[in-house]
């Protein structure tokens, strides 16, 4: 996806997953990073208060979003690739935080930033972690498509 592709929504979702990124490998904290972001040039055209609301919403709830990632991994989160812990952290935020925005939108999302920043196989992992978590988060969302199947 080229930058003129994106949408201003994913484009402030690569934001904020690099924001988690450099939280993660430096322990900048939030509001550190928005100002570092304010202050960059170039960035493109994103939506701010999207970009603000998950950076915020993932760092200042980390913990209990951790324990929601864990039951559904296969090691340790601090066995994770920095690109995919971010990623999961961003995406388990959405499915907790943003019930406006359907499931399959946030796993696309997600695989897709996996795709663009992490390793070769990093988005089957983040996809086959979301799928198994998708349905405890998002229970009344997957009660109502097998109803109307």
């Amino acid at each position: 996806m080229n930058e003129q592709n994106r949408s201003p929504r994913h484009r402030a979702r690569e934001l904020a997953m690099q924001g988690v990124y450099q939280w993660r490998v430096s322990g900048t904290q939030f509001a550190d990073i928005e100002k570092h972001m304010q202050d960059e040039k170039n960035l493109g055209r994103y939506d701010k208060p999207m970009y603000a609301k998950l950076l915020r919403g993932a760092l200042s709830n980390h913990e209990s979003l951790e324990a929601l990632l864990a039951p559904h991994l296969d090691r340790a989160l601090t066995e994770l690739s920095t690109v995919e812990y971010s990623v999961l952290l961003l995406a388990a935020f959405e499915f907790a935080h943003q019930p406006d925005v359907p499931y399959k939108v946030v796993i696309n999302e997600a695989v897709e930033l996996a795709k663009t920043f992490g390793g070769t196989d990093g988005h089957k992992y983040v996809n086959g972690v979301l799928d198994k978590l998708a349905p405890k988060l998002r229970a009344i969302e997957f009660a109502n498509i097998k109803g109307s199947q």
